[in-house]
């Protein structure tokens, strides 16, 4: 008898930097295994060209999305306008792709402070800037890094610019902000620490359903049971059934409304 699967999606995962001679064994896996798709994110200029061209392998499996990263040194002006011009491209050739990684240097910031160190983030707010501008421009989804409480700065970004279509992936942050998200309709994502850290469980069990997602920003590494594990899409299935848990739910009908939230977000 063949295996009843969960719909799944995986709405964060870095899939250039996975090996080459192991990304398409992975992906046959998590195809066959019922993920239904994936949304490939982008570290900077060199990292959307590798997304594009593993999502034109896959058309309809893969949603690429293109941006820079916060966590890294701010590029030089022309590298930035290089990247906004390509991608604005890909836009006026009418092109399926979402706007992302983008957002603040979070940890970047915090391991400075932490060290004694000062840190001007008014560059990382300026490209923030640009590519919330951007995806108002476009019309394109936004993914966001961004916790704690640079959420609330990219929020005020977003309010600016009046951008709907955002996704806070991996998202962290305390009630205020969180009910800030849950109200204005933007979506956040949970990776598969959802077994094993408290916070992420008080999410899964507390934000509007209907604005929650799976992700597993692989090839980030993750602990608990997977401990030792390479990041995989599949790894889903087990955030799928620990957040129908915390809720309640059946864990098939929980599946089906998380990855319906991110086929409305990316693929309709």
């Amino acid at each position: 008898m063949k295996p009843i699967h969960l719909p799944l999606v995986d709405a964060h995962i870095h899939l250039e930097q996975y090996a080459a001679d192991e990304l398409e064994a992975m992906l046959e896996q998590s195809f066959n295994g019922g993920v239904a798709a994936v949304v490939a994110v982008s570290m900077d200029l060199d990292s959307a060209e590798r997304t594009r061209k593993l999502a034109g392998r896959h058309p309809g499996r893969i949603m690429p999305a293109y941006g820079w990263h916060p966590e890294q040194e701010l590029p030089d002006e022309a590298e930035m306008q290089a990247l906004l011009a390509w991608i604005r491209n890909r836009h006026e050739a009418g092109e399926a792709f979402a706007i992302g990684e983008v957002g603040l240097p979070y940890y970047m910031r915090t391991e400075a402070q932490a060290e004694g160190k000062g840190f001007d983030e008014s560059g990382y707010l300026r490209i923030l800037r640009e590519f919330v501008s951007l995806a108002a421009d476009t019309g394109r989804p936004i993914i966001l890094h961004a916790v704690y409480e640079d959420a609330a700065k990219a929020a005020e970004l977003l309010r600016e610019f009046g951008v709907a279509r955002a996704h806070f992936h991996w998202y962290k942050g305390d009630e205020a902000t969180t009910r800030m998200l849950a109200d204005a309709g933007w979506y956040v994502s949970l990776t598969p620490d959802v077994l094993y850290e408290e916070e992420i469980r008080l999410l899964a069990a507390t934000y509007p359903l209907e604005r929650l997602m799976t992700e597993t920003d692989g090839p980030w590494p993750f602990e608990g049971p997977f401990a030792g594990q390479a990041t995989h899409p599949l790894m889903i299935r087990e955030s799928v059934r620990e957040i129908a848990r915390l809720r309640g739910m059946d864990e098939r009908e929980a599946a089906s409304m998380l990855a319906a939230n991110a086929r409305r977000l990316y693929f309709s």
